[in-house]
């Protein structure tokens, strides 16, 4: 089934908790002890699963290339930078 097949009910229990249905939970590939962000939206609740599957479509997105200055340093150069800006754009450069 896609994830466009016809809505399903499902109910609450007194805790808020949830029965996701077994071929959702197949089609996300959603195991014991998965984790999920949960996000209020215009239609309602979004329910999203942190899967292996979305771990996998995020790895290298931080990856740095052969020769790059590591990341922690990047960005202290570049809250610097911005420090920097600021105080000069209010006269406040105490710098050298």
């Amino acid at each position: 089934m896609s994830a466009t097949a016809q809505p399903e009910s499902v109910r609450f229990t007194t805790k808020g908790q949830v029965v996701i249905p077994m071929w959702l939970r197949k089609q996300f590939e959603i195991e014991e002890g998965t984790r999920a962000v949960v996000q209020a939206t215009p239609d309602g609740i979004l329910l999203k699963p942190i899967t292996a599957v979305s771990i996998r479509r995020l790895r290298g997105i931080l990856k740095r290339k052969p020769g790059d200055k590591p990341l922690a340093e990047e960005w202290a150069n570049h809250r610097r930078a911005e420090k920097e800006l600021e105080e000069t754009k209010h006269g406040r450069n105490t710098g050298p």
